[in-house]
């Protein structure tokens, strides 16, 4: 009998998991800035033999 109160009692005390959705929508701020600078440099030798048209 006393088994029998126990399970009793200790199913009663199963722990529940309740998952839901949040009330405000989630918000991801992302304050990012990307700068990049590329330069270029061709002598005006190599600039004009780009340029002739007998090398393509």
């Amino acid at each position: 009998m006393l088994g029998l109160i126990c399970l009793l009692s200790i199913g009663g005390c199963t722990p529940t998991v309740k998952i839901e959705p949040p009330d405000k929508p989630i918000v991801i701020n992302l304050n990012v800035k990307i700068e990049h600078e590329i330069k270029i440099k061709v002598d005006k030798e190599l600039d004009e033999l780009l340029q002739n048209d007998e090398l393509f």
